[in-house]
């Protein structure tokens, strides 16, 4: 669960002007220490000029910034979608799998970008990821009027209805949960559209356990009104604009 500060969604309200030498660590591009060697070897430019002191104020929405020659990118504010593929886990490291992280490119994994409801890592399909402290909570939390349409097909044949009814399942804690009505439509006989509001982990799959059955694919195809572009190749991504997700 990632929790939201009100101080985090203070600070998106507000321009965002630092320390040359905290933006460039936020960025990872070195500690503290490195980077203030970096200003003093003149490997640091703002604006075509070169960085004297570690002090100077930035805004990096307005100033053109330049680490070893290369244009530093920076946004306080994005919103990527990810057609994600199977195989790939919603988390930065894992053991086991490959990551989204590593789909996209270096500017972006610069950003500390968060999920924004994750996916298993056998599920396909729209992936939000974004700088938003604010944004991820609108999505995630279930008191917002959010809804996540899946693609699903089961292993039997299955009457979709039957989820629009009342059930106890367990959640990633193994307490007992009890999903809020969600919104169901039947395409054939083993395979229909839901739509939820909680995202809990595996809870299409316990949901449709419930039953007696199992899912055998699963594609998230839309996230509030914004639905995946199915021009988007599986693994690729791109910006899209933050107010699409919640009107």
């Amino acid at each position: 669960m990632i929790f939201i500060s009100s101080k985090e969604m203070i600070l998106e309200r507000h321009l965002v002007i630092m320390r040359i030498d905290k933006l460039l660590s936020n960025l990872h591009y070195g500690s503290r220490k490195e980077i203030k060697k970096a200003i003093k070897d003149e490997h640091v430019n703002v604006n075509e000029t070169i960085v004297t002191t570690p002090k100077l104020k930035v805004d990096p929405s307005k100033d053109r910034i330049e680490f070893y020659g290369k244009e530093v990118f920076y946004k306080a504010d994005v919103l990527l979608m990810l057609n994600k593929p199977k195989g790939y886990v919603s988390s930065k490291e894992d053991p086991y799998h490959k990551t989204i992280y590593e789909l996209l490119d270096e500017k972006y994994k610069r950003l500390d970008l968060k999920i924004a409801g994750r996916l298993d890592v056998d599920t396909e399909g729209l992936l939000l990821l974004t700088n938003s402290g604010q944004l991820i909570h609108s999505i995630i939390s279930p008191n917002k009027d959010v809804y996540k349409q899946y693609y699903v097909e089961v292993a039997r044949p299955f009457e979709a209805k039957k989820l629009l009814k009342k059930m106890t399942i367990k959640d990633s804690r193994d307490r007992d949960f009890i999903p809020k009505t969600p919104k169901v439509k039947q395409l054939t006989d083993t395979s229909f559209q839901l739509e939820i509001k909680e995202g809990k982990y595996h809870q299409i799959k316990r949901m449709v356990a419930y039953y007696d059955n199992e899912v055998t694919y699963l594609k998230r195809l839309k996230v509030g009104a914004l639905k995946l572009d199915e021009s988007l190749d599986i693994g690729d991504y791109k910006e899209v604009k933050k107010n699409n997700v919640l009107n």
